[in-house]
């Protein structure tokens, strides 16, 4: 799962994040919060309803000087797109079989000293309670914390919310979850 990304270079990181910095003012963003002060973790980005997200989530990576490994859907990662979305940490999920994207992400954690993975819950594109749990159960199996990351399309804010450390009990834990979520507009 580990390769070689723009994020790896001092020069590429710097001119990565001033572009990121002349987007978000651009289009009228914000950042918020910081990088957390942890090795590995796994980072919820949410609400997931627009293909802005990205772009809008890899800005705000490069702001906060976060080396993000980003899933994203497979049908993304045709030429022109592949490639590019590659050296920036993007890694394609195929969502129609089971590929145990699970255990991999463990097994990913478990090989490396420095890791965050960011990962949209599916199901928060269409306005559902219930949110797809991948995220809480590779946070959980690799016993790193969820760092709740947001992108708040009223406020135009993108950041770094609290940090949730999985107790087992994914009903209480989601509910912290949510309740963080709930008043963030997605798109």
């Amino acid at each position: 799962m580990h390769h070689k990304t723009v994020h790896d270079t001092t020069m590429g990181k710097t001119v990565m994040r001033w572009l990121a910095l002349i987007i978000f003012r651009f289009t009228g963003w914000k950042p918020a919060g910081q990088r957390p002060d942890i090795p590995k973790y796994v980072i919820i980005a949410a609400p997931h309803n627009s293909n802005w997200d990205f772009l809008y989530t890899i800005c705000l990576a490069f702001i906060l000087g976060i080396k993000p490994f980003i899933m994203m859907k497979d049908v993304w990662f045709r030429w022109p797109l592949g490639p590019f979305l590659s050296w920036l940490g993007a890694i394609p999920v195929d969502r129609s079989k089971s590929t145990n994207v699970v255990a991999r992400s463990i097994q990913a954690f478990r090989a490396y000293p420095r890791m965050v993975l960011v990962v949209p819950p599916s199901g928060t594109r269409s306005k559902v309670i219930y949110w797809k749990t991948g995220f809480y159960h590779i946070a959980r199996g690799a016993n790193v914390p969820i760092v709740l990351g947001y992108l708040d399309y009223r406020l135009r804010v993108g950041g770094i919310g609290p940090v949730v450390h999985p107790t087992g009990n994914i009903e209480a834990d989601m509910k912290i979850i949510q309740d963080f979520y709930a008043d963030i507009a997605g798109k």
